[in-house]
């Protein structure tokens, strides 16, 4: 298909409304879902929700297989497959569905800072416990992303520092609002809780991690604050029936 096809195609798409059936899949449960899998498909489903877009999760063994690009969450809406958050963002805000709309130039450019923050940070840090720490199992791809980046010769410790340094970060910015942009939350906000509120309720080869989270009791109160407002309130109000399931446990 041509670009002009397929612009043409993603404008019809746009038009549509969203679907009561769309789905975000992401690899199972336990054992198959890597610890910063999960923390990218719980910031998507908290976008989602944020949005008020109803989605359906489903878990899949080759969940990464069915994915285009490879990567998850992806999500099915229509005849559209898209993956990953920033993808999704442009897909629901070409739909008409924005968090960041009231965001000027200036606050728009530090969410975007922020945001590259967590996946230089926080994301990078997932990665090394999954792969590269001597207690988890090796993969050469990742371990060559930890040598682009400058990850593959740090320690575990300076992994923790980092995380630490990123923590700090996000707290000084949240300060005592709800949110990082005062009272509505944007995508930044659904980014840093999907990453945030899995490494505290994974267990991992031990506790450092959420430890040096839970450092930030800001950030601990603002995750609880999305986990009940968009996820306790919403699974009551029926939202989404398998919700509870797809997030995992809770922090209160």
């Amino acid at each position: 298909m041509s670009l002009a096809a397929e612009a043409f195609v993603s404008q019809i798409a746009a038009a549509e409304p969203w679907p009561e059936n769309a789905t975000l899949y992401q690899p199972l449960k336990e054992d198959q879902i890597l610890l910063s899998d999960c923390a990218s498909s719980l910031a998507v489903q908290a976008y989602l929700r944020m949005c008020g877009l109803p989605v359906q999760v489903r878990c899949r063994a080759n969940a990464e297989y069915m994915s285009p690009s490879g990567k998850v969450p992806f999500i099915h809406v229509g005849n559209q497959v898209i993956s990953e958050l920033g993808p999704i963002v442009q897909f629901t805000k070409a739909k008409g569905h924005s968090l960041s709309d009231g965001l000027d130039d200036v606050q728009r450019a530090e969410m975007k800072a922020y945001m590259e923050l967590v996946n230089n940070m926080l994301l990078t840090a997932e990665l090394y416990i999954q792969w590269c720490d001597d207690n988890t199992a090796a993969e050469w791809e990742i371990r060559r992303k930890m040598s682009a980046v400058g990850w593959a010769g740090k320690s575990l410790e300076q992994v923790y520092e980092d995380v630490s340094q990123c923590c700090q970060a996000l707290s000084q910015r949240l300060g005592t609002q709800p949110y990082f942009f005062n009272k509505q939350p944007t995508e930044l906000d659904a980014l840093v809780f999907g990453h945030i509120f899995t490494i505290l309720t994974t267990r991992l080869t031990n506790d450092e991690l959420a430890d040096r989270i839970k450092a930030y009791s800001n950030l601990l109160a603002f995750c609880r604050r999305i986990e009940q407002s968009y996820f306790d309130e919403q699974d009551k109000d029926g939202q989404s029936g398998s919700s509870r399931f797809s997030k995992g446990p809770s922090l209160i």
